[in-house]
């Protein structure tokens, strides 16, 4: 028998799933794995260009392509990401499609013969096709440790189901830390059933069910809730991040995602101009669209703060007021589009980032040693703020109360904004919070480096596969 591994990865077609995944493949194929990531035709571009550099390096990284069941489920031809989902319609149907795809995966497995599979944990029925083929499954989880301990604790302790409002906080039990949360701020499908509490239940089965658990994470940044997370959930799991390490040069860092929509040269001469620690970037990932009074209160609190920005806004987004982008000339520089985001956090002129506390990009300023202004959309970014906030101490809340996955209801106020983001930029706090934030990228340099904890996790895991596939 061939004694080299092979690993196959089946991301979840989001850019927020399929970056941390090419990250993995790439660290796999490094250790001198066979990696094969399974994905569907309109998602190849994403991850041929840096698939290409690698194997001309000589490391085997290969795709192996899947039809996706658009027209089965009503979708347009090429919707294959939930980047394409525009309309509230097309949700339902993108999920159908996936639930589909269990047949291809196994027949794709057929042809491929890997040692393991790492899929998504949006792909539940994973870990019943695994076993069919003799393989052990590992479950890819692209949150926080600390996030599956909050979701771990709201299932058993339901302490949200008995309070008397929305607004009123409530202490999530169980956890190393005192976290408090309101209802308002928790998932809709952890608030009340709906369509999406079955799946994630049938996560959680599949998770039980599975080998084991991956997290983009290092022991440094969590490590009472990794031993909570071992011990008193009883996991097992392997914390090798951040995956976004993996990014070594200018190119690799540009390439990472979509197109971006400028050019690097261009965007590092603009952060070349400005002081070390002075810049804002402002980014809240590719999935969320603000109102337009939202943005509005937006960039009325930029222009109050008098701080220099990089904001990165949708292509589409007509808000700005009146005269704003000549009064910002040379202070605020707006991306419309995709953004080269590991570049700019590594750049030294950038003193903040104002994120949605999605997991990639709170890691990912974490990795470069920038603190952080903190506005949660949806998802688990709410429990990711508690972490930034008050178990790190490297973030200021905007005071983002409400989760929803469309429009919010409640207003996020131009002096809240601009209160939190002079604090981060400028003020004593803000000074504390950059230092500590650069002990934690210190941190995440050497957990990925020979014998560090992400190293030594990840050499863990191989040695166990070796082992089962002797």
């Amino acid at each position: 028998m061939d004694s080299q591994l092979h690993i196959a990865l089946f991301p979840f077609m989001a850019y927020g799933h399929m970056i941390p995944t090419m990250g993995m493949a790439r660290i796999f194929a490094r250790q001198g794995l066979k990696a094969t990531i399974i994905t569907t035709p309109s998602n190849v571009p994403f991850f041929s260009k840096a698939i290409e550099r690698d194997r001309q390096l000589g490391f085997e990284i290969f795709i192996q392509l899947m039809n996706f069941p658009s027209a089965e489920v009503g979708l347009p031809e090429g919707c294959e990401n939930a980047s394409s989902i525009n309309t509230p319609e097309m949700i339902p149907k993108f999920y159908k499609a996936i639930s589909l795809l269990q047949n291809p995966l196994e027949n794709v497995l057929k042809d491929c013969h890997p040692n393991c599979l790492v899929a998504d944990m949006m792909f539940p029925w994973a870990t019943d096709v695994a076993s069919k083929f003799g393989i052990p499954r590992l479950v890819f989880h692209g949150i926080s440790t600390f996030a599956l301990c909050v979701f771990d604790s709201l299932r058993r302790y339901k302490t949200h189901k008995s309070l008397a409002s929305d607004f009123d906080p409530f202490t999530v039990l169980g956890l190393p830390n005192q976290i408090k949360l309101t209802r308002l701020q928790l998932p809709d499908y952890i608030r009340e059933k709906n369509e999406l509490t079955e799946h994630k239940d049938q996560i959680i089965q599949s998770e039980v069910k599975s080998y084991g658990v991956l997290i983009n994470s290092f022991y440094e940044l969590e490590p009472a809730y990794l031993e909570h997370y071992r011990r008193v959930i009883g996991r097992k799991a392997w914390l090798i991040g951040p995956l976004s390490f993996c990014n070594r040069d200018t190119e690799d860092k540009v390439q990472r995602g979509d197109k971006t929509s400028i050019d690097e040269h261009e965007c590092l001469k603009w952060l070349d101009l400005k002081k070390p620690n002075s810049v804002l970037y402002i980014c809240f990932g590719s999935m969320f669209n603000f109102s337009c009074p939202q943005l509005l209160e937006l960039a009325r609190a930029l222009e109050a703060s008098g701080q220099n920005f990089i904001w990165v806004v949708k292509k589409e987004d007509k808000f700005l007021p009146e005269g704003f982008e000549k009064r910002m000339e040379g202070k605020g520089l707006i991306i419309r589009g995709w953004a080269p985001q590991v570049l700019i956090l590594d750049h030294e002129a950038t003193g903040g980032f104002m994120t949605h506390c999605g997991w990639n990009s709170t890691l990912e300023a974490v990795a470069a040693g920038v603190p952080m202004v903190t506005w949660p959309l949806y998802a688990e970014q709410f429990f990711n703020e508690k972490l930034v906030t008050e178990v790190l101490k490297v973030g200021i809340s905007v005071g983002s109360q409400e989760w929803s996955r469309h429009e919010k209801k409640i207003l996020i106020r131009m002096e809240d904004i601009e209160k939190a983001v002079t604090l981060v930029m400028v003020g004593e706090e803000g000074e504390v919070m950059k230092n500590r934030a650069k002990e934690l990228k210190e941190m995440a340099r050497k957990a990925v480096e020979d014998g560090g904890s992400s190293f030594s996790d990840l050499n863990a895991l191989l040695e166990e596969l070796k082992v089962i596939n002797v």
